[in-house]
């Protein structure tokens, strides 16, 4: 659909496989395929199908990328454990295929608002352009965000490369990019209807909802923290001003009835996103739809690299940290949705895990139509925002600007914790009144509510909290290991129910294990020294601070381009 020519025609001859942009954006029709072509930069194995779902959002404080050998491998582990070269083998295809998104939108964004309907159409047929121009810009933006928040300055360019003079581009500042999207957005939220508004259209296409609360996540990371050239993590001195987009934006959807949290947290993983169904609250704003089968028709490979195994299938690459199970209070809903001790044997019984090889459950395969499938891709979608992400925004938005939580603020952040404790409001505890309470309240609900969704290790980068917590963890695993407290009267072995469809624990996960074994159980080493040769030895191991909070440039585009050059130390 974007086959441009830019140059002299030295054969006149007719390409039967491509169309130009005078046939593409000649109809409604045909400009909506080239939408599609937009958002299907997103999924596939270089996309939110695993390398920027599951490869670079780790390690963090909640869970360990690919450990084992190799390591070194220049490869994932590397990438996980911060040990990444300009060289990484899992590096380019993923800066290449955001630039491809970009594009793309560039080439929408430049020709749908020259087409004839745009402007003398019918109010329906401008709407509908509009709407596709809307989705563009917030493409766009989501592209160069992602970009942004893993390499910092990056060249920029927001114009087709045909309209382009020379296309060997410099680095652009970083808090250039963001503001140029902030205004996209900004535009494509008066373009976009709202989920209620729009009849037909799934979660996997850009309602307003979707917009604005991209609007607002982008503009938490340009007032937070970023590794700058200056090889030190800063803020600006205005931040407060895009703490004010922030609310305003997470205000504006929590005013209005299109998205609101599912009843249970259970059902937003297993019966929507697990079971290939829409979420029918509106609590997924925005998820990237796959499909197809294999990396080149865009699907996912969520549920085979990650989660619990199939008779031996799968990956199981990425653990769940001990001390992020141990996070969760007892009667916290979340912790057995996002923690899955357990592998699949051939006759479909759950097998326990160990502790230190815990794998997360958000994408689990058993929830999936592909549970006894040798297949890789089981056309999982990739969640971009949902509505709990929203209101937890919003609190920590409006406790930045008014010095503590406001009412609002802290009704936001207790609409996150009542579901999680089932509705129970005796549970959820007390909310903090002051600033500094509420922010670290804030700072743990995050990670609770949306663990294992590639948000934390930008979280906390954008807090400047990365080596904090990459080292705090690291002692608290150590302290694990050696049983000392406060983890001192943890289970060193788990009893369950064998031969079960489910993990029936048999005795206490939070008590010492009993002195004789309960009849009939089979038992699972849980807290002890494999932590050591298992975690720590490859946890965070070459994290390096005021550089690895960013990746390198990748070398062939450096090569490319005699305008780049790499920062940060790298």
């Amino acid at each position: 659909m974007f086959a441009i020519s830019s140059c002299k025609k030295y054969l006149e001859v007719e390409p039967v496989s491509s169309f130009g942009t005078d046939y593409v954006f000649s109809n409604y029709t045909n400009a909506e395929k080239a939408i599609l072509g937009v958002y299907s930069a997103l999924g596939g194995d270089n996309g939110y199908g695993i390398r920027l779902s599951m490869y670079y959002p780790y390690d963090n404080d909640e869970m360990m990328g690919q450990g084992g050998t190799p390591y070194p491998d220049n490869e994932r582990r590397d990438i996980a454990h911060f040990n990444v070269q300009a060289s990484n083998t899992q590096l380019a295809n993923p800066f290449n295929q955001l630039y491809r998104g970009i594009e793309r939108a560039n080439v929408c964004i430049y020709y749908i608002p020259q087409m004839d309907k745009y402007n003398n159409g019918s109010e329906s047929e401008k709407r509908q352009l509009r709407m596709l121009h809307g989705e563009a810009l917030t493409l766009r933006a989501q592209f160069y965000f992602e970009l942004v928040r893993n390499w910092g300055d990056v060249p920029a360019q927001f114009e087709p490369s045909s309209q382009q003079i020379d296309l060997f581009i410099a680095k652009m500042n970083r808090d250039t990019i963001y503001n140029h999207i902030l205004a996209d957005l900004a535009t494509a939220s008066t373009m976009v209807p709202w989920r209620t508004e729009a009849a037909g259209i799934t979660n996997e296409r850009i309602t307003q909802g979707a917009v604005r609360a991209l609007r607002a996540k982008i503009a938490l990371f340009r007032g937070g923290y970023s590794l700058r050239t200056s090889k030190k993590m800063e803020r600006p001195s205005d931040y407060k001003e895009y703490y004010k987009i922030a609310s305003d934006e997470t205000k504006i959807i929590m005013g209005r009835n299109d998205h609101k949290l599912n009843s249970s947290y259970l059902a937003v993983f297993k019966d929507a996103l697990g079971a290939h169904k829409q979420e029918p609250n509106g609590e997924i704003l925005w998820e990237v739809g796959v499909a197809g089968g294999s990396s080149n028709f865009g699907d996912s490979k969520l549920g085979y690299y990650n989660g619990p195994r199939y008779n031996g299938t799968g990956n199981g690459a990425l653990t769940i940290l001990p001390t992020y199970f141990y996070s969760f209070d007892p009667q916290d809903t979340r912790r057995d949705v996002m923690c899955a001790p357990y592998d699949i044997s051939a006759n479909l019984n759950l097998v326990a895990r160990p502790l230190q090889t815990m794998v997360d459950g958000k994408f689990r395969r058993d929830w999936t139509t592909q549970l006894t499938s040798s297949a890789q891709y089981f056309g999982t979608n990739w969640p971009m925002i949902r509505f709990s992400d929203v209101l937890l925004m919003h609190a920590e938005a409006e406790n930045e600007l008014n010095n503590g939580p406001t009412a609002s603020a802290k009704s936001a952040f207790e609409q996150v914790r009542l579901r999680a404790f089932g509705g129970n409001a005796s549970l959820i505890g007390v909310t903090p009144a002051d600033y500094n309470g509420f922010f670290n309240a804030i700072v743990k609900e995050r990670s609770l509510e949306l663990g294992g969704e590639g948000i934390r290790k930008y979280d906390l980068i954008r807090w400047n909290m990365l080596a904090q917590r990459l080292g705090e963890t690291k002692a608290e695993l150590t302290a694990m290991a050696a049983r000392n407290a406060p983890y001192n009267n943890l289970p060193a072995t788990m009893y369950y129910q064998p031969d079960s469809k489910t993990i029936v624990w048999l005795n206490s996960l939070y008590s010492p294990s009993p002195a004789t074994a309960p009849a009939g159980s089979a038992n699972v080493a849980w807290v002890g020294s494999g932590i050591t040769s298992t975690i720590t030895r490859y946890y965070a191991i070459a994290f390096t601070p005021n550089k690895s909070e960013l990746l390198p440039i990748p070398q062939a585009s450096i090569d490319a381009n005699p305008k780049l050059s790499q920062d940060y130390g790298y």
